[in-house]
């Protein structure tokens, strides 16, 4: 063999072998392509496409601290013994709330209507008052009263779907919802707080011309909660323009079997001035059976409410309520709203309360103050 021979020979084989690496080589797929975010703008501002669907959602909520002071919105410290076994007697102090509120929208076309759900989660650490124990020693738990702060449960506030008028799920009384709550000012239900929540069935129907009507078909809740298949019924009708609105709802208390009626009345007087009154009777409101009605946590047969807010510039809005009862309970509450920055609202409060005597045995009066720091998203 001669050295033009192994050259032919060699280049030979290093062509098989490359040949034969180049057979097993491993091609790369095509990358698949992205799919972005969308915008969906067909239900309001915030909402995306959920990737792969046509299902539209939105991610908002706020984070909240609230401080009160004074004799309705502040605490009362708590007392603590000491090391050589003398009490240190707490004083009045702040009641502050920190809350951080989660709410998810989401909405997509069927051929039966728009389909929605709604949740709102709260997650909160507050200063509650009550009797709590306190370890002096590991073996001697005592009842100590007063301020406690604590994280509370997580709640959950909303959590229905709704296709079309339809909606089912937890929600507040339509009873509440549907003519809309007291006022703008934050403890505008000083005299009606109870009876808010609900897992409930409605429906809502909606005219072209500004006339609504509401039947809800409700639960209720803790010691108002149906005894048995007859559920809370709520019905309500209501008339908006642009003039502003006016409306009533009635509600049955299917365990006591009473009724309950509210009516209200809202002007636009002008773009910065609006006001509203807004009444309620109740079957039977005789004291001995105080708030035992689901829909009435008013004392007496009837009560009353009105406020008003006004925009006093860009950024600040007062707001006023005063309601009154036929137990002579009367409550007067006031703010401004005042915007710092987007998102961004500060809103001082003034709250003035007289008691009943029918109710509590007398007639005195407190104050209260608050204000509220909150970032909304």
């Amino acid at each position: 063999m001669n050295i033009k021979s192994l050259l032919i020979g060699s280049a030979a084989a290093l062509t098989a072998v490359s040949g034969a690496q180049a057979a097993d080589a491993v091609v790369a797929a095509e990358p698949e392509p992205v799919e972005y975010v969308r915008v969906c703008d067909a239900y309001g501002a915030g909402y995306f496409y959920i990737p792969g669907t046509e299902t539209c959602l939105r991610i908002s909520g706020y984070v909240r601290v609230d401080v009160g002071a004074g004799d309705l919105l502040g605490a009362q410290g708590r007392n603590y013994r000491l090391g050589d076994g003398s009490i240190d007697e707490g004083d009045d102090t702040y009641n502050i709330r920190s809350r951080f509120t989660l709410r998810t929208h989401t909405a997509s076309e069927t051929e039966l209507g728009t389909l929605r759900t709604y949740t709102e989660t709260r997650f909160q650490y507050d200063t509650n008052n009550g009797d709590k124990n306190y370890y002096y020693t590991p073996d001697s738990p005592v009842k100590v009263p007063g301020a406690f702060a604590q994280g509370d449960d997580v709640s959950i506030n909303f959590a229905y779907i709704e296709l079309g008028g339809l909606r089912i799920g937890k929600d507040e009384s339509a009873f509440r919802t549907f003519l809309g709550y007291a006022g703008n000012v934050m403890n505008d239900d000083t005299l009606e707080g109870d009876n808010y929540d609900t897992n409930l069935i409605s429906y809502t129907f909606t005219a072209g011309n500004g006339l609504s009507a509401i039947v809800s078909l409700e639960q209720g809740s803790e010691n108002d909660t149906i005894n048995d298949y007859v559920p809370h019924i709520v019905g309500g009708l209501k008339y908006a323009q642009g003039w502003g609105s006016v409306g009533v709802a009635v509600g049955y208390d299917s365990i006591i079997e009473e009724f309950a009626v509210k009516a209200r009345v809202d002007v636009n007087v002008s773009d910065a001035f609006s006001v509203f009154v807004m009444g309620a009777w109740q079957s039977e409101g005789d004291l001995s059976r105080y708030s035992e009605n689901n829909y009435a946590s008013w004392a007496g047969d009837w009560i009353g409410w009105v406020g008003a807010s006004y925009k006093l510039n860009d950024k600040a809005t007062f707001n006023a309520q005063v309601s009154y009862d036929e137990a002579e309970e009367l409550a007067v509450a006031a703010n401004v709203a005042y915007k710092l920055v987007p998102g961004f609202t500060i809103t001082p409060e003034v709250l003035y309360v007289k008691s009943s005597e029918e109710l509590s045995g007398t007639d005195d009066d407190a104050w209260g103050g608050m204000i509220r720091f909150q970032r909304s998203f």
